[in-house]
């Protein structure tokens, strides 16, 4: 049996909130082009992603996915590719 958490969206219809910034000052919001500057709140290097406070998933070959569910393809410097 499957057990319900409060960000189970598919149980509870809970989401995760458009930030999760409670420091001051606040972080870039998930629509600002600096948002990757946000701060990391959950940090999962073995699995490749983290968890920004303004609820962006930012992954190791820097894409993204934003909290409205769009994708961010890569965008990895040119010069990094050569």
């Amino acid at each position: 049996m499957r057990s319900r958490t409060p960000l189970d969206t598919t149980t509870s219809g809970t989401t995760l909130p458009d930030s999760l910034c409670t420091h001051t000052p606040k972080c870039p919001t998930a629509d600002s082009p600096d948002a990757e500057a946000a701060h990391v709140v959950a940090a999962h290097p073995e699995q490749g992603w983290s968890l920004l406070c303004n609820a962006v998933l930012l992954f190791e070959d820097t894409g993204e996915l934003l909290p409205d569910g769009r994708v961010v393809d890569p965008h990895r410097p040119v010069a990094a590719l050569a």
